[in-house]
This record gives structure tokens, sequence and C-alpha cells, in this order.
């Protein structure tokens, strides 16, 4: 974990004689681990709303389906024209569904790198106040955090695209 890597580099100043001696150092080696907790714990909550977000979605458009399904089902007069008109309902459900957890997906990314940079800023700001030493591992810790915060947002995102493309497929098929 991040966390657990900003506690050993905070370890390692301490040993190696950065912190000792110096309050300003030693603070600014807890904000680095601060700013790591607050980091992740942004990071979880948005993941778990995007999670309740796609639920509600999918559950939601589920009920949708059932019904108008059923309702084609009883006022269509033949068996093809509604196994037809389920067929469409059912690729636009699937299109709609894709659609969504795109855009949940793309707007959680946005909002976990903004909040990241946001925070990294804000401690880059309170260390360079409180000594020198301090920022060289900062800005360090902060391009790994940046780095993997961004390979992960292109890793989910290629992931929905590969979803999309799969359905397109699938859809342009049937």
């Amino acid at each position: 974990m991040v966390v657990i890597g900003s506690m050993r580099c905070s370890r390692w100043m301490t040993n190696n004689g950065v912190g000792i001696g110096s309050k300003q150092q030693d603070l600014g080696a807890v904000l680095v681990v601060i700013v790591e907790v607050v980091i992740v714990v942004v990071v979880l909550v948005v993941k778990v709303v995007v999670v309740v977000v796609v639920v509600v979605v999918v559950v939601v458009v589920v009920v949708v389906v059932v019904v108008v399904v059923a309702v084609v089902v009883v006022v269509s007069s033949s068996r093809r024209t509604a196994a037809a008109a389920v067929v469409q309902i059912v690729v636009v459900v699937v299109v709609v569904v894709v659609v969504v957890v795109v855009v949940v997906e793309v707007v959680v990314v946005v909002v976990v790198i903004v909040v990241n940079v946001v925070v990294e800023i804000v401690a880059i700001v309170v260390v360079v106040v409180a000594s020198v030493v301090v920022v060289i591992v900062v800005v360090v810790v902060i391009i790994v955090v940046v780095k993997l915060v961004v390979v992960v947002a292109i890793v989910e995102i290629l992931v929905v695209v590969v979803v999309v493309v799969v359905v397109v497929v699938v859809v342009v098929r049937v």
C-alpha cells in the first residue's frame, strides 16, 4: 500500500538522521503519511459511490426491461413480433447500461486524479514551508502516486472501452 511505503519512508528518514533534531522535518514526514491516507480514503469512497450508482442504474434498467417486455408480449399479436421487440429492447438497454458505466467511470477517474493532485499540491506547499529536505521525498512520493493513479485510470478506461467494443460487435451481429 502507498501508506505503508510512506511510513517506511518516514522511518528511513528518521533512521538516517534526516528528521533528528528537526521538528519541522518530522512534521513533513508525518504529513506525507497523512496525505497518502487521505488519498486512499478518497479513492475508496469514490469507488464505493461508483459501485452503488452502477448497481442502482442496472437494477432500474432491469426492472424497466422486464415491465416493457411483459407489455410487449401481452400486447403483441404474434410471437415473431414480440421476439423482435424484446431483442431490440435488450440491445437498447445493454447500450444504455454500458454508456452509463463508461460515463461514471470517466467521472470517477477525473475526480480521483483531481483530488490526488490538489491534495498533493497542498502537501507540497505545507512541506515547503516546513523543510527543504522533506520536499525531495514528498516530490518522489507524489510522482509515484500520481503515476499509479493515472495507470489505474487508464487501465479502467481501457477495460470499459473493450466492454463497449464487445457489446457493439454483439449488437451489430444481432
